[in-house]
C-alpha cells in the first residue's frame, strides 16, 4: 500500500524530471505533426474514422489502458483508484471504436460492452469505497493526479465546446468547412489522451518509487 512507503521516496530528481519532460515535450510534438500528415498525405480519410488522428487515438487509450493493468495487477498499487481509472480509460477506447462496432456488430453495440465494463467496477469500488478513499488521499496529491485532471478536462469538456459546429460556424462564416472543425475537435482530443496517458506512465513510475520504498 502507498501509505506503508516513506514520504522522502517521493521526490523526483531534476535529471529525471528533464529527462522525462523532453521525452513529453517530444511526445506531444509527434501527435502534433501526426495531423500535419494526415492533412497533406492522407486527404481521402482527412481526420475521419480511417485516419492517423483516430488510429492514434486508439493506441494512446489501449497503451493508457494496458499501463493501468500493469499497475494494479503487477506492481499492485492502488487496486482501486486504478481499477476505475481502467474502467474509464477502457470505455473511452471503447467509445471511440463506435463507428465500427456500430456498423459491423450492432447499432449501440458499444454502450453494451462499456455498461459491462463500468457497471462492475463502480459496484466493486463503491463496496470498497473506504480504501477508495484512503487511496485516492494518496493520489490526489501527486503529479500523475493533475495531469490526469487535465487530460480528462480537455478531452471530455474542452474539445467538447471546441468542437461545436456553431462555435466554427460563427468564426469562419461563409468560408466554413466541416473538415476544419473535426480536425481542431480530434486534435484537441488526441492532446487530453495524450495528457492521460503521460499521467499513467507517471503513475507507473511513482508505484516503482513506493515498492521500491517498501524494499
Amino acid at each position: 500500500m502507498p501509505s506503508s512507503a516513506p514520504r522522502n521516496a517521493w521526490p523526483i530528481g531534476f535529471t529525471a524530471a528533464s529527462l522525462r519532460a523532453g521525452l513529453y515535450v517530444l511526445f506531444i510534438a509527434g501527435c502534433g505533426q501526426l495531423a500535419y500528415l494526415e492533412a497533406a498525405y492522407f486527404p481521402q480519410s482527412r481526420f475521419t474514422e480511417y485516419g492517423l488522428v483516430e488510429l492514434a487515438q486508439s493506441l494512446v487509450l489501449a497503451t493508457s489502458a494496458a499501463l493501468l493493468f500493469y499497475v494494479r495487477q503487477v506492481q499492485r498499487a492502488l487496486p482501486t483508484v486504478t481499477l476505475l481509472m481502467f474502467a474509464f480509460i477502457a470505455s473511452s477506447l471503447i467509445r471511440e471504436q463506435d463507428y465500427w462496432l456500430d456498423t459491423r456488430v450492432a447499432r449501440h453495440a458499444w454502450k453494451v460492452l462499456v455498461a459491462l465494463i463500468v457497471l462492475p467496477a463502480l459496484a466493486l469500488v463503491i463496496r470498497r469505497r473506504h480504501r477508495f478513499a484512503d487511496e485516492f488521499r494518496h493520489y490526489s496529491n501527486t503529479f500523475s493526479f493533475g495531469l490526469f485532471a487535465s487530460g480528462v478536462l480537455v478531452t471530455y469538456v474542452f474539445s467538447r465546446l471546441f468542437g461545436r459546429q456553431s462555435l466554427w460556424q460563427a468564426i469562419m462564416q461563409e468560408s466554413y468547412l466541416r473538415s476544419f472543425k473535426n480536425a481542431a475537435e480530434e486534435m484537441v482530443e488526441l492532446l487530453g489522451y495524450a495528457l492521460i496517458l503521460i499521467a499513467i506512465i507517471e503513475l507507473v513510475l511513482l508505484a516503482r518509487r513506493w515498492c521500491m520504498a517498501r524494499h
